[in-house]
This record gives structure tokens, sequence and C-alpha cells, in this order.
């Protein structure tokens, strides 16, 4: 029996184990097909199945109405920075954005090549170490639309309550989805790359407002348009067929958890542990994010100096723990505890962070 690393990578991140070995066991010969779900036709009605498990189990766990829709693209979250705006960013419209990390700077600068924009609020001059709050939704009554980054992997921040917009909300839920009850209703549209909360890469749920997505401009390329995908259940092209098994897998996964709510719970208890040690390590370890803004899915920090941190996440990967290395903009390190790593992982790691910092004080 082989070791499992503590697999705190940002994306792609961990999948749960029990969901690998079912995979494992289907690989070759899924549901007695003689084929692995690889090989299957996306016509066929064996993958139909895997393809209707997958979003049924969706709305079931977030609770999504039927006023909505919800799809199964390709080219991840950087392609819905443009395509977003391709097809509702009108050209006498503004689209409205909070920034509060790399990902919402990314989804900004593809607005701006369709139309009208303007930054509602930021938290940018602090480095992004939180969520704007307070910031004034008047004048915006006729936008387009406005966009959040419900969670921000590189700044470890975090939104606790969404803006009840007046105009279409829209969230990258990313790094997120899944890890805590949402009401879908507040959003005209919510996407989110797979490879962090929901599977491997290759897969981008969409989960959009039926009334919104009729506003959307007839100008797009027919592949870039959502009611292409809309029209055609996600099938207008070969899907990734194998990353939505595998969505379905891990779905059916937080399921036999006890859903959403429980999730929630465990990964609060996850990030107690780290963030207990960062509070309780007398200014040893510092959080990157305020408070009030933290992170259940992506936890920074810094130690005092560059080489007690090189240090660290040396004689962390000898004991296992794997993608600790914070990223650049902010540095030190980045735990991110997503849905898939077991909460042996994280009471581990805290105990490992203790244990460091009597040995190097």
């Amino acid at each position: 029996m082989f070791l499992r690393a503590y697999n705190f990578n940002a994306g792609p991140a961990a999948i749960p184990l029990p969901v690998l070995e079912k995979a494992q066991r289907e690989l070759v010969n899924f549901n007695n097909s003689g084929m692995s779900v690889m090989e299957l036709s996306h016509r066929s009605t064996e993958y139909e199945d895997v393809h209707n498990r997958a979003n049924t189990l969706l709305r079931e766990l977030l609770l999504i109405p039927d006023s909505y829709e919800v799809l199964f693209l390709q080219g991840g979250a950087s392609l819905q920075f443009s395509m977003i705006p391709m097809n509702f960013l009108q050209q006498d419209k503004t689209a409205h954005f909070v920034m509060t990390g790399a990902w919402s700077e990314k989804a900004l600068k593809e607005a701006k090549r369709f139309g009208e924009t303007r930054i509602l609020a930021s938290s940018k001059e602090e480095n992004y170490t939180h969520i704007p709050q307070g910031f004034s939704l008047e004048g915006i009554e006729d936008g387009a639309y406005l966009h959040i980054t419900s969670n921000n992997t590189i700044f470890g921040t975090q939104w606790t309550d969404y803006p009840t917009s007046p105009i279409p909300l829209i969230a990258d839920m990313s790094s997120d989805i899944l890890c805590k009850e949402i009401d879908v209703e507040k959003f005209s549209l919510i996407y989110a790359g797979a490879q962090k909360n929901l599977g491997p890469s290759g897969v981008t749920v969409v989960i959009a407002k039926k009334e919104f997505l009729e506003t959307a401009t007839d100008d797009a390329p027919t592949i870039l348009k959502y009611s292409t995908h809309v029209e055609s259940q996600s099938l207008y092209n070969t899907p990734p067929t194998f990353s939505i098994y595998m969505l379905s897998l891990v779905l059916e996964w937080v399921k036999e958890q006890g859903g959403v709510k429980a999730i929630q719970k465990m990964n609060e208890e996850k990030a107690g542990y780290i963030y207990s040690a960062i509070e309780q390590s007398n200014k040893f370890y510092k959080a990157h994010a305020t408070e009030d803004s933290r992170s259940l899915m992506n936890i920074t920090f810094t130690l005092p100096n560059e080489e007690l941190t090189k240090k660290f996440l040396t004689e962390a990967k000898e004991r296992n723990f794997i993608g600790l290395a914070g990223h650049r903009s902010v540095g030190g390190c980045r735990a991110s505890t997503y849905n898939a790593v077991p909460k042996e992982a994280c009471e581990a790691l805290a105990a490992f962070m203790k244990e460091f910092q009597e040995n190097n004080q």
C-alpha cells in the first residue's frame, strides 16, 4: 500500500480517495460496456446517463431551481472571462466589478475588450487582504451586470455575504463552489472550473438563470453562445466526457457525506485547525487575510523571514505535505483545504506548524 500525500495544492487539487478508487475499478469496463467511459460515444445511452446524473446531482446539492440552466463547458474560468461580456455586455451598458484578486483582474481585463467597465470597489491597495465592505450599489441600476470572485486562491480571502445587487450578479466560484451553502437565486450566473472542488480539470460548470440568458446578444460565434449549449444540452461539440464522469462521482461523494451543509461543517473544522495554529503562534505565523475575510479554502500565511519559509517548506515536503508554497504575490505559504482534503491532513499540518515553531524560535 503506497502512502497518499497530504495534498494542499491550489489546483488541480485533491480528489476524494473513494472517487479515485471507484474510477479505477470502472476504468476499463464501465457498466459492463466492455469500454472505458473515455471510449464511449458522447451520443450513447451509457454516456447520456452519466451526463444527466451529473446535472441532477448538482441541482440537488445546490438546490438549483428549474428556472436555471446547468451547462458543462470547456475552457475553464478563463474562457468565461471573455464569454460573459461577449454575450451580455451590450454597447450601451457598463459591467461593474468588485476587485478582490488576480482572477477578478483577469475577468476585468477581458471585459474591457467588449465594452465599458467600472470598478465598483477594490482592496488592491491593501494587497487584497480583505473583501471590500460597505461599498455603494447606487447608480448601477442600468448596468449590464455586477461581477465578483467568490474566493481568491492567491490571497486567501472569501466572501461571507454576497451583495444584493439591483442588476444581474455574476460570480466566479471556481475555488469554493460546494464548500458551503449558497442561495443560487441571488445570482444570474455562476461559473466554476472543476479542478478544485468538483473533480479534474477539463470541465467548467455554468449555472445561469434562464431569464438572464434570454438577454444575450446574437452576435457571438456559435460555439461561444450560451444558447447553443442550452439547446444542445451541453452536447453541441464533444464534451470532456471523462471529466464530467469524474464530476458525477465527486457529486455522489458529496451527497454521501451528507450534502453541502455537512461539507461546510467539515471545512470549517479543517480550516479552524490551521487558523488556530496561526493565531496561537504569537505572530510567528501571520495570516495574510484579515479575520473577517478569511477563506475556508485557501489559507495564506507568512513566516518571520525567507530563510525560515524555505526551511518550513523543505521540512514539510519531507513530512509528505505537498503544495504549500505561497504565490509570489503574497509569499510565504498557502494551504488549500478543498473539500477532498481530509480532516486528518489539516490536523497533521497544524501539528507540524506548532512543532516547527517550537524548533525554530
